[in-house]
């Protein structure tokens, strides 16, 4: 670790001993009266960059090093132009000449320029209709990664994102679990989860869970925005990620890619996609079948995915898009372990009744204006129909299956809907831009939420058997409502310094209406009382979060920024009323809140060199979670109290070869180092939690790496590791029922590669290289309880043809 750490403070130095600068600097004038164009907008394409010339038509964009550049030159009742720039050891000189009425200046298109990326870059200060100024971002771009993309191998997928603690549980890639700085991974419901910019999980309030997760092999990009995002995306404190999906190509009507995988344990994967363009309209779509039988035994899958984008451009300020996905999966359930049972066999399953099954469909209606060329309108409306049944016996791990006893089942039903709008605007003030943007928000979500018995038998029997054929433990109808208004504005104080305030009120409402079955038994197990209890909640609460980013770019290749935001989240549905018998709930939760922040700098060298480190502290009051139940063993979750988590995120990667022999060498060899610290205590009044280590928050995650790219031979080798973590405020160590304990420190290896000939690529790797036995979660219901065993090594092969 040590040594890692040296490698990250090393190539760090280097970012600043390679970042000698030069300047670009030149007049723009009219090309018919040849006189210049005072106030002139010049931007610099490769970051984003916008500055105005003088009233003599000057210009100078200060603090370039060597490499190529991309600027535009723009002016009101004037046309554009575009011209590209070498810069190279010296200071250089290019003019503009701008024609009268020859069209006007459209958005940048930065996709080009993140197909060179080392396979992660950041976000620009301003995106569309987003402001990420000051903020702590990561892009992962999926065309420059090599990895296991059948199955959605969120270990390489993410390796180049800092601080990610990732739950490896279910090898076929059907569920995402990731959280950052402490914060738990269970689905990603610490992240606002979106899909094109719009919410995919099954209630962004209630329920914040992502049962769908987009297949890698149809994305173009993840963006990762953490903790600053809550004032533009809602009241979380992970974060926001964004599953941007491919489009079809600009240049052509038609394109089929079509890519088969098959691997270990049974594993086929046939993904296919079309895409293309067509005079103002393109599109897009893929189907994907997936089916497994799994390491484990009792853990077989089929899935099938399917997605659709219409985009139509009536005229050039003007494009109307629609989305639909689908997403359908039934998956057998091995269980959890204890931890003796790991250590004598990991591969086992003492559970073969109980199963999963997810039915997803999401649909967007989007539409972009652009109402002059400075302000864009956005509106987003997006909507789900879902379902997710979970059947199977919940009892402790350390108990046998009593096959005559009828399994639970548990059935859920989403409804919800919601729409988005946002309006940016560019304006002058003083001698420089600023920009501000506004937005509005509506939500509302419907969950139908039942609990009862189902069937006794071993298949995936999705019904109620009861005397009533219904839910005979709990049935509840659960709604949320959510207005939000926000805003934020970026002041560009000087050329180099910028200062970013931001603001969002919430107003937020959620009931449950419905009943439960209270039960109560004797010490002989004998019933006492049986009775049906109604039950009817409501609270509405009103939020206010402010936030402020600040940015300092001495040179176009390295950018000083922090952040500090306030955060805050609901109680969700399963905190008012879930019949589980590994735990309790308190009916007196109250909501979470803090803030969060970050300190870092971070940078990109004309390719050869990407970095970025940071500082974070992340309050959380009124931390939810489990505890014992004074005087028994039993366990409840409650607000135990308050935590406080800080560390130190660092990320680094350099183009070894280039470095070495300049940017002209045809072979590439970089290598990555990703490393993260974090330190965390628990405050509270309960005395087993207080100076706790807070749970689920490893105190390093480290991954490193090596990628070989030669023409068209791709090869990437990958080292993760994760220290140790507990998973209970109390910090259990070890427990007869594992739903809570220590999560050993474990370490894996990948290796994956890729050829392409003509039409043809050819992808093919090993996972868990040195197939270690270990595992990252202890769950307290589905998909346990118990101990989740991650996979053995395993391997894949992939066909890709294009048409």
């Amino acid at each position: 670790m040590r040594f890692t750490l040296t490698i990250t403070l090393a190539l760090c130095s280097l970012a600043t001993a390679l970042a000698q600068t030069f300047s670009v600097s030149g007049r723009i004038i009219n090309a018919a009266t040849r006189q210049p164009v005072p106030q002139a907008e010049v931007l610099l394409t490769n970051t984003g960059t916008l500055l105005q010339a003088d009233a003599k038509g000057n210009y100078t964009i200060a603090n370039l090093a060597n490499g190529t550049y991309t600027l535009t030159a723009y002016s009101v009742g004037l046309g554009s132009t575009t011209q590209q720039v070498i810069v190279s050891n010296g200071n250089v000189t290019l003019n503009f000449e701008l024609k009268p009425l020859e069209g006007k200046l459209r958005e940048v298109n930065v996709k080009g320029e993140r197909e060179k990326t080392f396979g992660i870059t950041r976000l620009n200060s301003v995106e569309g209709t987003a402001i990420y100024e000051g903020k702590k971002s990561e892009v992962v771009v999926l065309n420059d990664v090599t990895a296991n993309k059948a199955t959605n191998n969120s270990r390489q997928v993410f390796a180049k994102v800092a601080g990610l603690n990732i739950w490896e549980s279910d090898g076929a890639g059907l569920q995402l679990g990731i959280g950052g700085r402490g914060l738990s991974p269970n689905r990603t419901s610490n992240f606002n989860t979106r899909q094109n910019g719009y919410d995919i999980s099954a209630d962004a309030l209630g329920y914040p869970e992502s049962y769908y997760t987009p297949p890698t092999e149809a994305l173009d990009r993840i963006e990762v925005v953490r903790g600053a995002a809550s004032l533009q995306y809602g009241t979380q404190f992970g974060g926001m990620i964004n599953f941007v999906m491919k489009e079809g190509p600009e240049d052509k009507p038609f394109e089929l890619i079509t890519r088969q995988t098959a691997g270990s344990w049974g594993l086929f994967n046939s993904f296919n996609s079309i895409g293309g363009s067509k005079g103002k309209m393109h599109y897009y779509g893929f189907y994907q079948y997936k089916r497994g039988d799994g390491w484990r035994e009792n853990a077989g899958f089929d899935a099938h995915t399917a997605f659709s984008s219409v985009h139509y451009k009536p005229n050039k300020n003007l494009e109307i898009g629609f989305d639909y996905t689908y997403m359908d999966y039934l998956a057998q359930q091995p269980g959890g372990l204890t931890d003796v049972a790991f250590r004598e066999n990991a591969r086992q399953s003492v559970r073969d009744r109980n199963w999963f099954k997810v039915n997803w469909n999401l649909m967007a209606l989007t539409l972009d204006y652009r109402l002059s060329e400075r302000t864009k309108l956005n509106v987003r409306n997006f909507g789900l129909l879902a379902q997710r049944d979970a059947l199977g016996y919940m009892g402790k791990i350390n108990r046998p299956d009593d096959l005559t006893q009828a399994r639970t089942l548990l059935q859920d039903k989403f409804r919800n809907l919601g729409n988005e709008t946002r309006l940016i605007h560019r304006y002058n003030l003083g001698s420089s831009f600023s920009t501000l943007l506004v937005g509005t928000r509506y939500y509302r979500g419907f969950t139908d939420q039942k609990q009862g018995d189902g069937s006794s038998g071993v298949n995936a029997d999705f019904r109620f058997y009861s005397e009533r054929s219904g839910p005979n433990t709990s049935s509840y109808d659960y709604l949320s409502r959510n207005v939000a208004a926000f805003a934020e504005n970026i002041f560009n104080i000087t050329p180099t310094f910028s200062i970013t305030p931001g603001i969002r009120y919430e107003w937020i409402n959620t009931n449950a209406d419905g009943s439960y079955r209270d039960v109560v038994q004797d010490q002989a197990g004998n019933v006492i009382r049986d009775e049906v209890v109604p039950e009817d909640r409501s609270n509405s609460r009103n939020v206010l979060l402010l936030g402020l980013g600040l940015s300092y770019k001495p040179s176009e290749q390295m950018e000083v920024y922090g952040n500090f935001s306030q955060n805050y989240r609901a109680i969700n549905f399963n905190d008012m009323r879930v019949i589980n018998p590994n735990q309790l709930v308190d009916q007196n939760l109250q909501d979470e809140s803090g803030y969060s922040t970050d300190l870092g700098f971070r940078g990109n060298i004309s390719g050869l060199l990407n970095y970025d480190a940071s500082l974070f502290y992340l309050a959380y009051e009124d931390r939810i979670n489990l505890t014992f139940v004074p005087g028994t063993t039993n366990r409840i979750r409650t607000n135990v109290g308050d935590s406080r988590n800080y560390g130190l995120e660092t990320f680094v990667e350099a183009d070894l070869l280039k470095l070495y022999y300049g940017t002209a060498h045809p072979t590439s060899l970089t290598a990555f180092s990703n490393v993260t610290l974090v330190n965390t205590k628990y405050s509270s009044p309960l005395s087993d939690v207080d100076g706790r280590q807070v749970e689920l928050a490893p105190s390093v995650i480290a991954k490193a790496g090596l990628s070989f790219k030669r023409k068209n031979l791709k090869l990437a080798y990958q080292y993760a590791y994760t220290s140790e973590q507990y998973t209970d405020a109390p910090n259990s160590v070890l427990e007869p029922t594992a739903v809570v304990g220590l999560i050993p420190a474990y370490w894996v290896m990948d290796l994956s590669g890729s050829y392409t000939f003509r039409r043809f690529t050819l992808e093919s790797g090993i996972n868990n290289l040195t197939d270690n036995r270990y595992f990252t979660r202890r769950a307290t219901g589905y998909p346990g309880p118990g101990i989740i065993p991650s996979d053995a090594r395993n391997y894949y092969v992939t066909l890709e043809f294009r048409l």
